[in-house]
């Protein structure tokens, strides 16, 4: 349930992020920002398929680990975007993060139900889900509320060092960024408030990747699933027609 808690966040709390910063820090067009997300889930989608052949060949832990892997280095690459990065980079990084989720997803769900007896994996999915569905909202929560704090601190500490008394700001700022106009002061807030928007969002990849990072060595540790002999359904006899149940017995 942790590893599936941590999925939701690093999934959907990405994809939170990366809609306002493509929006609002690099001007692009909704349109424009949901063409360069899409190779995310096409990522997701070829690495599922293949992460279906290899399971059963490959120790399902390790694929495990190389998912979060890839997720923490999508991640890390984040962590140094500004609003000059290019859109191939976006594209490349959202591949890799997507595919990173493919190796997820399904020895995620191999891992988690190789233990459940047949009459409790209704129950299991409910958890399962529930998890996922609580990180993900945790997750939203959490880097929103980074970005709105982050966002003010920074603002304050740089604009500490904007003063007509910095030597170094008045040999470098333009006419037009003087804090002794009013034009100046709205230009240099706005140059303000844009970096630190940027740190902000650097702040919340790290975040991201670093819990990608710390989960993988718990993926070692747990319980390798076992290969069970094939299950054989039976007809129902008439009583379980009527009560609607299905019995599995061992052949």
């Amino acid at each position: 349930m942790v590893f599936i808690f941590v999925v939701g966040v690093t999934y959907l709390a990405s994809l939170a992020l990366m809609t306002p910063y493509l929006q609002t820090l690099m001007g692009y067009l909704v349109i424009t920002a949901g063409i360069v997300m899409g190779p995310r889930g096409i990522g997701t989608i070829l690495c599922m398929f293949i992460v279906g052949r290899l399971i059963g060949k490959v120790d399902t832990r390790w694929l495990l680990v190389f998912g979060l892997g890839l997720t923490a280095f999508a991640m890390y690459d984040m962590t140094g975007w500004t609003p000059d990065v290019s859109q191939w980079t976006i594209v490349s990084v959202g591949f890799i993060q997507g595919a990173g989720l493919g190796f997820l997803f399904v020895p995620l769900t191999t891992i988690a139900f190789a233990t459940l007896p047949a009459h409790m994996r209704g129950d299991g999915t409910g958890l399962y889900n529930l998890s996922r569905n609580i990180g993900s909202s945790v997750g939203i929560s959490i880097v929103a509320a980074l970005i709105v704090e982050n966002t003010q601190s920074n603002h304050a500490s740089i604009a500490a060092y904007v003063t007509p008394f910095n030597r170094a700001f008045d040999a470098t700022a333009a006419q037009s960024l003087s804090p002794l106009t009013a034009a100046g002061r709205a230009s240099i807030n706005e140059l303000i408030t844009l970096q630190s928007t940027i740190i902000a969002y650097m702040d919340d990849f790290k975040l991201l990747m670093l819990m990608s990072l710390a989960v993988m060595p718990l993926a070692l540790i747990l319980r390798k699933p076992r290969r069970r002999p094939h299950q054989r359904i039976t007809a129902p006899s008439w009583s379980d027609q009527r009560n609607g149940l299905l019995r599995y017995r061992e052949p």
